[in-house]
């Protein structure tokens, strides 16, 4: 009997350190996702302040795709619309564009559980991109096309003064490499851009943003995914390409991809070749000392610090 109840004992000692160990385990994830939702949060409020993307009285019109990048757009703007200085309103638009087996019924049936305005806008550009491109080559192109120029009709219609994108931090870096490797350009995908027609101001809240963080995000709130393969084209093989590159330099050399996208906001038109964007052929002798001159080279971005090199300290009379 006395075994018995030592066994007992024992079991029952064993449970409970599993059930402690279970909550501490519990209250860990618990805390890493309430550092998540903070983080992105900051992130997303800096990108707006930074470039005054949202004033008081805006209508922003969310793009919802029904992907993990435009969920948590909407997630994180609707938390911030909440604690904002300013009031700003917020309209959730999805353009149905009738893929086949495309399912209709997730997102109103999200959206009506957020409570919150939306409009579903149909129409069938999926048949006109299948007419108009070869069987087996990629569609997104024309595609993003098509729902561009509806989008901005919607948003005229709706009185939006923002349209907003859930582009983040990995999206501006791909299209930057693939305009310079592919295309001869040193452009990306700006946070804030006015719209070729000069009536549309489109905002990338999700601009200073890590991928990683919204597949993270959109796991930890279960966001009714919709794939983005419904319609059978391929995925852009460039683009493919420049994700594996920008991901096997974050593997071998953790930093230099922040460091790229710390180099889109910080250039010196001075020390580069767009005769547009400076102006070489005017520039002339005047005495006077220029701080974006020659002595920009003289810290090199690319040396390695010598170890056992004593640093020489000059005084100037």
């Amino acid at each position: 009997m006395q075994v018995n109840q030592e066994l007992l004992a024992d079991v029952v000692l064993d449970t409970t350190q599993e059930r402690g160990a279970e909550a501490k385990s519990q209250e860990k994830i618990t805390y890493e996702n309430n550092k998540l939702h903070k983080r992105l949060c900051r992130l997303v409020g800096q990108a707006i302040g930074d470039f005054n993307m949202i004033e008081e009285g805006d209508k922003v019109m969310v793009c919802l795709s029904g992907g993990k990048d435009s969920y948590a757009l909407l997630d994180i703007l609707m938390t911030l619309r909440e604690r904002a200085p300013i009031h700003f309103d917020i309209v959730a638009v999805n353009l149905d564009q009738k893929q086949p087996h495309f399912p209709a019924e997730v997102l109103p049936a999200y959206l009506e559980k957020l409570g919150i305005p939306y409009h579903i806008e149909n129409q069938d550009t999926y048949s006109i991109v299948k007419r108009l491109i070869p069987e087996g080559k990629t569609t997104c192109s024309l595609c993003s096309r098509l729902r561009r120029g509806i989008l901005y009709r919607v948003a005229d219609e709706l009185g939006a003064t923002k349209i907003a994108l859930g582009h983040h931090r990995d999206d501006i870096l791909e299209t930057f490499f693939l305009n310079m490797f592919f295309g001869g350009k040193l452009k990306g995908m700006p946070a804030k851009l006015q719209s070729d027609d000069g009536k549309h101001i489109v905002i990338r809240p999700m601009a200073y943003v890590k991928e990683a963080d919204t597949q993270r995000y959109a796991d930890v709130k279960q966001f009714p995914i919709i794939p983005c393969d419904l319609c059978g084209s391929q995925e852009n093989l460039q683009r493919k390409q420049i994700k594996g590159l920008m991901r096997e330099w974050e593997k071998k050399y953790p930093g230099r991809v922040d460091n790229i996208f710390s180099a889109l906001s910080t250039v010196a038109p001075s020390h580069l070749m767009d005769k547009n964007l400076f102006n070489f052929r005017d520039l002339a002798i005047d005495g006077q000392a220029r701080p974006d001159g020659d002595i920009a080279f003289d810290d090199e971005p690319c040396a390695t610090p010598a170890t056992g090199v004593i640093s020489l300290h000059l005084d100037q009379d």
